[in-house]
């Protein structure tokens, strides 16, 4: 077994309007989730289900973490292996479908990275670090839904 690691973040619920939950529209589904040292973010339900749309909310996050992991592991992937990346960008995009019973699951997730290299004899390998960082990303590999990449590389 390799090392383990724990993570720490508190939610704490903020849309008590007076009623508590008495019913299913008599209460916000705002909350601050915050952890030591870090600002505070705010946070909600998606609009759909009756949230407040200036906030986050726990699907964008899981699609922001997905999005995020993969870039962290292939800027790691690529400084490894001599490929200078001076910029990355991705407007990741998920879908989630409702099931019976109040319940739902995302179904795939894309990520769409425009990674710029300093080098054309960097792109072949620029583009194949993508592979290689979904195969080691944490948080791709804890989902069970999959995680499809259509990246775009270009020197700059």
């Amino acid at each position: 077994m390799g090392r383990q690691h724990t993570y720490r973040a508190t939610v704490r619920w903020t849309g008590n309007t007076g009623s508590g939950t008495t019913g299913y529209r008599d209460y916000g589904r705002s909350h601050d989730i915050f952890g030591e040292g870090k600002p505070t973010l705010r946070g909600s339900a998606d609009p759909a289900f009756l949230g407040d749309p200036e906030c986050w909310n726990p699907e964008e996050f899981l699609l922001a973490s997905l999005s995020q992991c993969h870039m962290l592991t292939y800027l790691s992937v690529c400084a490894r292996d001599g490929v200078t990346v001076t910029a990355y960008e991705d407007v990741a995009a998920g879908v989630m479908e409702e099931t019976a019973g109040h319940s739902g699951r995302f179904t795939e997730v894309v990520l769409n990275p425009v990674v710029t290299v300093a080098d054309e004899t960097m792109l072949e390998r620029a583009r194949s670090a993508h592979h290689d960082a979904h195969q080691t990303c944490f948080i791709a590999n804890s989902v069970n839904f999959p995680v499809r990449h259509q990246p775009a590389v270009r020197v700059g």
